[in-house]
């Protein structure tokens, strides 16, 4: 069997890079920061007052200067009532009002649930009443999907803001004039206001605004599906974000005060929120926060902005790698780049580096593996010494097991089973549903709690950690993870549809694009008409990542002997299909 982590196996690949406590395997190998998520942005801001906090279209922000926002934002969430544990829901791109809000609601002692800012009326609905959110923010280009379901929820006051309100002269006013002016305008109640006018409710605000919290208090709210499929609020806490800061530190000492690192991975999601935000203003780096871009602009500002590090999913990797010929790009800045959201196939991973070094980079991607469970990344490969195909070594005091997926069991090296991890970054609970935390979280004969993941894996006799598929029935299409059976709940409200089934097709962009098979109900034809009905239906009902791409008429599905649909075989006849497509 094997249980990792072997310590001495650790320092070597990493060469002593961790602070250490104690020799016993018991204990921890570093230290950890003993406060809230807020109180280790404002210990950086006492270190490095002077240096950027984040930079966004132009803007920068010191350190110095991002402490008196979060502090009024803080003060403001106070004077609109937020009181202790209760939950803010921020629906927002990467831009500066969704950054000092993330520390602004912990500062005032709230939870702050990131959603997608795209998610769908239906899915808004949920993540709002899940968290039981009471006041939400979200852009006035969305506000509408907003406006039909607050009526439903317990949310008391809505704060509409607008890319213009993160930028300064004369680009907000440009903004205004060009895309504002495509916005509806909304028009502000007692309950629905402005950026602007919540941030003078600050202003106004003399009491106090700094709310005493623990580190093992809920921080965030972020949205899974867990180990079943059906999403879940993954409660994370002020520990588990900077218990990941340090580690990173520890994983990447090259990381220093000053870096760079792009932020284009959404905040709404653990790796942009974990990796690209807190740890790089926990360490006094420099964020770059990117709201929306294309390939070909991205690739273009890791050249001009002399970034230290950059991170992506794999299909962003694709994407860049499709750009027409750029002259004049310039990668030998670059001390890092980094893999997660889905796995990064070899033959990717061997272009991306081979563009990479074409373009001056001395370093190759290092891909990670984690959950929203664990925030983010637990694991990731070394810089030397890394093994193909393999997503890395655990990060210290991160242990993972292979174990049986039906008995539990343990099993010798090489051998496939359940990836379990334990250790500072498992999440606290699924906010609201104690048997899913508890067919998630589970305690072994020494009290030590495991993160069954789901994830299929086997660790080889170095402690490296190859992953090998999901246990869970899960389809990740460009880094998001979408979950079948909701989809194919959706699809079966259609006044047309009597039955579907969905699944993830292979596909060289998106890694996993969306397929539904589709049974019409008596007396609908499967002809062109129905099929760009069902496509509008789903536009209206789908966060974009999750909409089907492709759809198929059956007159039946597949079904298992014990009468459920067979989703497996509609899997293989796929890969049948497509093997006989690329003989031809």
């Amino acid at each position: 069997m094997i249980s990792f982590r072997k310590k001495e196996d650790t320092r070597d690949i990493f060469e002593n890079l961790y602070n250490t406590d104690s020799d016993s395997l018991g204990s921890t190998i570093l230290n950890y920061y003993d406060g809230t998520i807020c109180d280790a942005l404002f210990r950086a801001a006492d270190i490095y007052p002077g240096y950027t906090a984040y930079e966004f279209l132009g803007r920068k922000v010191s350190y110095r200067g991002m402490r008196k926002q979060v502090e009024l934002v803080a003060k403001a969430l106070k004077s609109a009532g937020l009181k202790p544990g209760e939950c803010v829901t921020i629906a927002l791109p990467n831009c500066p009002q969704a950054l000092v809000l993330f520390y602004g609601v912990n500062l005032a002692g709230g939870v702050a649930s990131m959603i997608h800012p795209l998610s769908s009326e239906r899915e808004i609905e949920y993540y709002l009443k899940t968290s039981k959110a009471v006041m939400a923010v979200t852009l006035d280009q969305l506000f509408g999907k907003f406006k039909n379901i607050l009526v439903n929820t317990d949310v008391r006051l809505t704060i509409v803001t607008g890319i213009q309100d993160g930028l300064v002269f004369p680009k907000n006013v440009a903004y205004k004039m060009t895309v504002g002016r495509k916005t509806e305008k909304v028009e502000e109640t007692e309950d629905i206001i402005r950026w602007s006018t919540f941030l003078d409710l600050g202003k106004d605000y003399e009491g106090p605004f700094a709310e005493s919290r623990l580190p093992h208090d809920a921080a965030v709210i972020l949205f899974s599906g867990g180990t079943t499929g059906t999403t879940k609020g993954v409660v994370l806490t002020n520990h588990n974000f900077n218990s990941q800061a340090i580690m990173i530190k520890a994983t990447v000492p090259v990381l220093t005060p000053g870096d760079k690192f792009i932020a284009a991975m959404p905040m709404f999601h653990g790796f942009g929120l974990g990796i690209c935000i807190h740890c790089m203003l926990y360490a006094g780096a420099e964020t770059i926060l990117i709201p929306r871009f294309t390939a070909k602009s991205y690739v273009k500002l890791i050249s001009e902005s002399k970034c230290s590090y950059f991170a992506g999913v794999p299909t962003l990797f694709e994407a860049i790698l499709r750009v027409p010929k750029l002259h004049g790009l310039d990668f030998s800045h670059l001390k890092g780049i980094f893999s997660g959201g889905d796995s990064l196939s070899a033959d990717l991973k061997d272009r991306f580096d081979r563009f990479l070094k074409e373009h001056g980079s001395t370093v190759e991607v290092r891909e990670g593996y984690g959950a929203t469970e664990t925030l983010s990344a637990c694991c990731l490969s070394p810089k030397e010494g890394a093994k193909r195909g393999s997503i890395g070594i655990p990060f210290a005091d991160m242990n993972f097991k292979i174990v049986d997926h039906e008995t539990g069991k343990v099993l010798p090296v090489g051998e496939t089973g359940e990836i379990i991890i334990s250790g500072p970054l498992i999440m606290k609970e699924y906010i609201g549903n104690p048997e899913e935390t508890a067919q998630t979280l589970k305690e072994d004969e020494d009290g030590v709690k495991w993160l069954y993941t789901g994830d299929l894996g086997m660790m080889d006799e170095d402690g490296f950690v190859f992953f090998k598929g999901r246990a869970k029935r899960m389809i990740i299409a460009s880094g998001y993870n979408v979950y079948p059976n909701q989809v194919e709940a959706i699809l079966e409200e259609h006044e047309k549809i009597e039955k579907s089934c969905v699944i993830g097709v292979a596909d060289k962009y998106r890694m996993e694009k969306i397929k539904a098979f589709i049974v019409l109900k008596d007396g609908f034809e499967p002809n062109e008409e129905t099929r760009k009905e069902i496509m509008e239906y789903c536009k209206n009902k789908f966060a974009k990542y999750a909409k089907p791409n492709e759809i198929e008429f059956r007159a039946s599905l597949p079904q298992t002997k014990i009468g459920k649909t067979d989703y497996r075989k509609l899997e293989e006849e796929e890969k049948a299909q497509r093997a006989a497509r690329m003989a031809v």
